[in-house]
């Protein structure tokens, strides 16, 4: 006799991928910042998708009693998000920030590509045996343009334009080159959320 599978809702109760849907959330008021021209609040909201990034995958290696079904049903999750905080957020934020002009189509399709591509890869052969990724994972992405957001007035629009485009092709090769870095554990997890607390407190307050 074959066993129904599990509702799909039950899935959702799982606090890991409360936490994946939390980042998603914060993924779509990055998507709705750029298209308002909100810039400081894209980028708010991209760090904190990050944030709960990293917190499902620390909450599911802690939690206790969870199936095969239950952590594979996550990772597809998490991979499914991913592909908006990391690939589609971005890739928005720069067409936005270059006033949707044709030409930052290009630069925007190589941040979606690129992220697509690595995600694809990690989900058939995921981390390196010695626990490192092989490029650089697509969280740092953001964090990076979050750094260098935070010296837009230095520049003019248009020029903050070019140096969002080449950062963020420069950043897409990083992802896809076969080298190793490092996964950073749990142990950076507190680093990061105060890189997330003083990100939103200069952009959304200070600066």
């Amino acid at each position: 006799m074959t066993t129904s599978p599990p509702t799909m809702l039950s899935f959702v109760r799982d606090l890991p991928n409360i936490c994946s849907l939390t980042g998603l959330f914060f993924a779509l008021i990055s998507l709705y910042a750029s298209m308002t021209a909100r810039f400081d609040l894209a980028v708010i909201a991209m760090v904190w998708a990050v944030f709960f990034d990293w917190t499902d995958g620390i909450v599911a290696r802690k939690l206790k009693g969870r199936t095969d079904q239950h952590r594979a049903y996550g990772a597809q999750l998490d991979s499914l998000i991913d592909i908006i905080s990391f690939g589609a957020c971005p890739a928005v934020f720069l067409l936005s920030h270059g006033n949707y002009h044709p030409f930052w189509l290009v630069p925007a399709f190589i941040v979606l590509a690129a992220a697509a591509v690595r995600l694809s890869w990690f989900n058939i052969f995921g981390l390196g045996d010695d626990g490192s990724y092989a490029g650089l994972a697509l969280d740092n992405n953001i964090l990076v343009i979050a750094l260098v957001f935070l010296f837009r007035e230095e520049f003019s629009r248009p020029v903050f334009t070019l140096v969002l485009a080449t950062l963020f092709i420069g950043l897409g090769i990083m992802n896809l080159v076969p080298v190793k870095t490092p996964k950073f554990g749990s142990r950076w997890f507190p680093v990061l959320g105060i890189y997330c607390l003083v990100i939103t407190l200069l952009l959304g307050f200070i600066l």
